[in-house]
């Protein structure tokens, strides 16, 4: 078999596998999803019922509770940071079937949760199968010399 023809057969093959992997990627609609914010969410909840989802808020402060019999976490998402001071406004109670959370997940803490909501009793709960923390604002740049200025006075 000359090169020309051995190059082909490889280039072919490659191309079949790349077309499989890439066919096999988007059966289940695209993988990628963005996130809501959690007055997305409650607008579109009674759609969201058993639908896989991602929402992103903050944990409402005093609200973490652990079950250590259910392995379990249970806590509350607000649409606003905490530290803001401004009301708390509508939540969503959160249920994430581990008890291995983030580092950076404490009252106060940017999240995204991913799961599905779920009725319960009547009450809508979000079961969450994967919990994402951000990064704290300490890493925002820090304050320039005329801002750091006016505090020290």
């Amino acid at each position: 078999m000359s090169k020309g023809v051995q190059i082909a057969i490889g280039a072919a093959a490659i191309a079949a596998l790349l077309g499989w992997w890439g066919t096999t990627q988007m059966e289940g609609g695209l993988s990628f999803q963005y996130f809501q914010d959690l007055d997305e969410f409650h607008a579109n909840a009674g759609e969201m019922v058993g639908r896989s989802a991602r929402v992103h808020g903050y944990v409402a402060n005093e609200s973490i509770e652990r079950d250590l019999e259910g392995k379990r976490v249970v806590f509350h998402v607000q649409n606003d940071p905490p530290h803001a001071g401004g009301p708390v406004g509508q939540t969503l109670a959160v249920v994430y079937d581990s008890l291995e959370t983030p580092d950076l997940f404490k009252d106060g803490a940017e999240v995204v949760v991913e799961g599905q909501l779920e009725l319960n009793r009547g009450a809508r709960v979000f079961v969450a199968n994967n919990l994402l923390a951000k990064c704290p604002s300490k890493f925002e740049a820090k304050a320039g010399p005329a801002e750091q200025a006016s505090v020290e006075l």
